[in-house]
Parts: C-alpha cells; structure tokens; sequence
C-alpha cells in the first residue's frame, strides 16, 4: 500500500484546486502535483465535509469512530477473557471434581 501523502501537502494542493483560475482542470492540477486526479477529487470532497458544506463524517469524527471501535473491541475480548476465566474457576470449586473437601 503506498505511503499516505502528508496532511499539510493535501491541505495545499486543496487551496490550489479550490483557487484555480478558469480553465484550469482538477486533472492538471493533479498532475502538475504528481497525485492521481481521483485521489485530489476524494481530497476536495473530504474537504467539503470538513468545511461542513456538505453532509457527512468529518476527518476528526472518522478519527473518533476508529478509536471507539477499537476500545471496544479491545473490551470485548478483556470480557471474553473474564467470561472464560469465570467459567474454569467455576469448575475447579466443584465438589466431587478432585477436591478433599467434604
């Protein structure tokens, strides 16, 4: 997977595309910066979303969610891990299972 490009490099080549003269296509300015012209048509877009001109997740709230779904993640197997540890201690304090005690 290629290496993301820098968050200050894509804030510049937005302005530039959102300044341009008339005439100017988003192709030219995409390859005038070496970027795919898909690649800086999905940077305005988030841009867009960002500025809330248009519905949608913004780069902090996407942040957000990542985060949360992997803190719960994570909880879901500390709980899986204690549900389990939960059910062996259960079986050793059994009567009858080897234990002396009467």
């Amino acid at each position: 997977m290629p290496k993301p490009y820098p968050q200050e490099f894509r804030d510049d080549v937005v302005r530039v595309a959102r300044d341009r003269e008339s005439g100017v296509t988003v192709e030219q300015i995409a390859k005038d910066f070496g970027v795919h012209p898909m690649t800086l048509f999905k940077w305005l877009r988030q841009a867009e979303i960002d500025d809330g001109a248009k519905p949608g997740a913004s780069r902090a709230e996407s942040a957000e969610l990542r985060e949360a779904r992997k803190r719960i993640k994570l909880l879901e197997q500390e709980n899986e891990v204690l549900r389990r540890a939960t059910a062996y201690l259960s079986q050793a304090n059994l009567p009858g299972k080897g234990s002396t005690r009467s």
